[in-house]
């Protein structure tokens, strides 16, 4: 179940990070670029944690 939860908030944070880089605000661009490196990080998580068998 981790595995799936890890993805879906890693989804939801590229899509909203990728909102923010839209805006005309640089620190509000910035802030979009850092969480759509959070969610990719946490799909990757999430797909460690799925070929892991969810025993980490």
């Amino acid at each position: 179940m981790g595995e799936l939860t890890e993805k879906v908030k890693g989804n939801v944070n590229e899509a909203i990070g990728n909102v923010k880089q839209e805006s005309g605000n640089p620190e509000t661009r910035a802030e979009g670029r850092e969480q759509e490196a959070k969610g990719e990080a946490q799909q990757f998580k999430g797909e460690v944690e799925g070929k892991l068998g969810n025993d980490i």
